[in-house]
């Protein structure tokens, strides 16, 4: 279900100094990430929070969830940290040749067959990335859902990529991991959230 609207997320949006409109523009010409589903920041945030040297770009299509991740984002003053708000199939021309790796965490699943073309590692998104890379194409997943998981392993190594790290219980295993909201809310609670994979 959507999130009804915060009372000042226009507000917030309208503030924001790092929100990308038009034009991509970081002080450090460093290597680029980017998330595609931040959801509320939390994992876009500590990842530049820990790893200064590279520039992140959360991309969230909903509006009213951005408005909660710019406002734990912003007394951080960070200048390798920037947000669209955007349906990612809107960002071609903008993430052209400019992307080094792409997460994508939780990410709706999209269970019925009829809607397979959205999932985030379906045959149309993967062409779409294409044009987002560099060069060396990286894309880092996490899910909780096994037939998610199962399609997007199939999809992406039918479409040419290597896995080059694999797992099915990430917390047990010794793989660096910085969580989003959501997956602390159910790690808490003892629940098994993810898989993961790592595809190059």
């Amino acid at each position: 279900m959507r999130m009804r609207n915060p009372k000042d997320k226009d507000e917030v949006i309208n503030n924001c100094s790092f929100l990308i409109k038009d034009e991509i523009n970081f002080i450090h010409n460093n290597p680029l990430h980017i998330e595609i589903g931040m959801g509320k920041g939390n994992f876009i945030l500590n990842m530049a929070l820990n790893n200064p040297n590279i520039n992140f770009i959360g991309i969230e299509k909903y509006s009213s969830v951005a408005s909660i991740a710019i406002k734990k984002i912003r007394d951080y003053n960070l200048d390798n940290l920037k947000i669209i708000i955007s349906d990612v199939s809107n960002l071609e021309e903008l993430l052209k040749h400019k992307v080094d790796v792409i997460y994508l965490n939780f990410s709706d699943p999209w269970p019925k067959a009829r809607h397979e073309k959205r999932r985030l590692t379906s045959l149309p998104f993967l062409k779409l990335y294409d044009n987002f890379f560099k060069d060396k194409k990286t894309i880092i997943q996490k899910t909780d859902n096994d037939d998610l998981f199962n399609y997007s392993v199939e999809s992406i190594t039918d479409y040419g990529y290597h896995i080059e790290e694999i797992s099915y219980d990430l917390h047990k295993t010794d793989i660096p991991n910085i969580m989003t909201e959501y997956e602390e809310k159910f790690t808490e609670k003892g629940i098994k959230t993810e898989k993961k994979s790592k595809l190059i």
